[in-house]
């Protein structure tokens, strides 16, 4: 099949999809609050910085000092023995390491900042994004719709169809603008966990957040549900009564946020406010060999959705371990992987005997859904097959890669997936986007009669590449041949 193509990395709106580190500076100079003005000038001048911060004893920042500060508050103001403290800015707004630079552009457009530092992960400045050269990696068309995703949760889950759409225009592939929403998404789990701590304090243990499904695989498209857990730091039977009411109420609280932000909640009750999905991570592993053991009805489901975890929040350590324990489990038990290959058997292709497309659509109209018929079936596959060979990867492209590095797949065939992966995406992304446009839910249903003779060719296509894939894949594990 004709390999599709798209020219998203020579758009200047593809750096939204990246992080922000590509695009920092080193850290400007920092000093104490109490430093006098004038060695802080006379540094800021050495290093023809822009910016210096003030930082706590721990190195983090509590406030900034730039040139126009400089020029409102110190020059014939203050004199040179005057301390930093009484020229900075306060508090620092700044964004994180792991952050989307489209979060740091969207936080320096509503701030009307010049600078903004950026934190690693003990709260120290690790880099400082300047406003011009930030800027410079978008183009215009796309700063409004960025604007709105500095605003409150719902507004930037809002936010995510124009910003999508104006990424594909400038020419962003699929799988980036894809990435991008998911990123969004991640990072909307993250801000309202942080504010429901907030409200509830500090946790009675440590605790990692668990992402899943499409939000773990990191390709999310435009309406996705929950599906999210919690690795609970160990403690003491005596002292389950206290600590599950904590995140009883807690996870109660986390997932209704998300639901207000536009994440709807799962209707199999994958969400961390279902005692099933917070555990502590020895119950996680027992409750993984007890899939592996019962390889029947609900077990099956859970399966394909948790095995595709991550680590969205907290500690990653113990999502690692709880990696390492299942590839064990799987290794051990290789009937699971049978099991789900048989369970998956059930997705097929959305392309009829004669080659046609499927008619999907209930009532009069003949539309094919792609994803159940077309990106589920390669999606599932994929994942049997990476989870056989121990692949820690769970996004589809990169357990696509990682197969073929290994040898699980040729060369070839790991071309042909991963572009058939990239098209069934673009066209289901584009059908949502429209169904978005006409004030509808976004859903999978295209109408392949109204695309163009060679778009309908190469489609057909990648469903035979899809289809030839997923049948020899699930026919290794159940030894059922087609």
């Amino acid at each position: 099949m004709q390999r599709s193509t798209a020219p998203g990395h020579s758009s200047p709106a593809a750096a939204l999809t990246g992080a922000v580190t590509a695009a920092m500076a080193p850290p400007p100079p920092a000093f104490r609050p109490d430093a006098p003005l004038s060695a802080v000038l006379g540094a800021m001048e050495a290093a023809r910085a822009s910016a210096v911060l003030a930082v706590d004893p721990d190195g983090r920042p509590v406030g900034i000092l730039t040139e126009q500060d400089v020029t409102r508050r110190v020059v014939f103001r203050l004199p040179p023995e005057a301390p930093l403290l009484a020229a900075m800015t306060a508090p620092v707004t700044a964004c994180t390491e792991d952050a989307g630079l489209w979060r740091a552009v969207a936080l320096l457009r509503a701030g009307h900042l010049r600078h903004l530092p950026v934190l690693g992960q003990d709260g120290r400045c690790v880099g400082m994004l300047h406003r011009a050269e930030t800027l410079a990696a978008v183009s215009g068309r796309l700063l409004g719709h960025l604007d709105s995703l500095a605003g409150d949760d719902a507004e930037v889950k809002a936010a995510q169809a124009g910003v999508a759409a104006a990424l594909l225009a400038e020419g962003v592939a699929a799988r980036d603008v894809v990435g991008l929403v998911s990123g969004i998404n991640v990072e909307l789990h993250r801000r309202v966990l942080d504010r429901t701590l907030a409200a509830h304090g500090a946790p009675p243990v440590p605790f990692t957040l668990l992402v899943m499904g499409s939000a773990g695989r990191g390709e999310s498209l435009l309406r996705p549900d929950q599906d999210n857990g919690l690795i609970l730091g160990d403690y003491h039977d005596d002292d389950h009564g206290r600590i599950d009411a904590w995140f009883r109420a807690f996870a109660e609280h986390f997932n209704r946020g998300l639901d207000k932000a536009g994440f709807p909640l799962c209707p199999g009750g994958v969400m961390a406010m279902n005692p099933l999905w917070r555990k502590t991570l020895p119950q996680w592993q027992r409750q993984f060999e007890h899939w592996a053991y019962r390889r029947a009805g609900a077990a099956l489901l859970f399966s394909d959705i948790a095995f595709d975890f991550r680590a969205a929040w907290g500690d990653t350590a113990p999502a690692e371990a709880l990696r390492g324990h299942l590839s064990r489990i799987l290794k051990a038990s290789p009937a699971l992987l049978a099991a789900m290959a048989g369970q998956n058997q059930a997705l097929t292709v959305g392309l009829t005997l004669w080659g046609g497309f499927t008619d999907d659509e209930p009532g009069p109209g003949t539309r094919t859904d792609l994803k159940l018929h077309g990106l589920m079936p390669l999606v599932a596959a994929v994942r049997l097959v990476a989870l056989s060979a121990g692949v820690a990867e769970t996004g589809t492209l990169a357990r696509i890669a990682a197969l073929g590095q290994v040898g699980k797949v040729s060369a070839r065939e790991a071309a042909d997936l991963a572009a058939a992966f990239d098209l069934l995406l673009d066209t289901v992304l584009h059908q949502q986007l429209a169904d978005h446009a006409a004030g509808q839910s976004p859903g999978n249903l295209v109408d392949t009669a109204a695309l163009p003779k060679a778009a309908r060719g190469d489609l057909r296509d990648a469903l035979k590449a899809v289809r030839s894939f997923s049948r020899g894949a699930f026919g290794a594990f159940t030894g059922q041949l087609w």
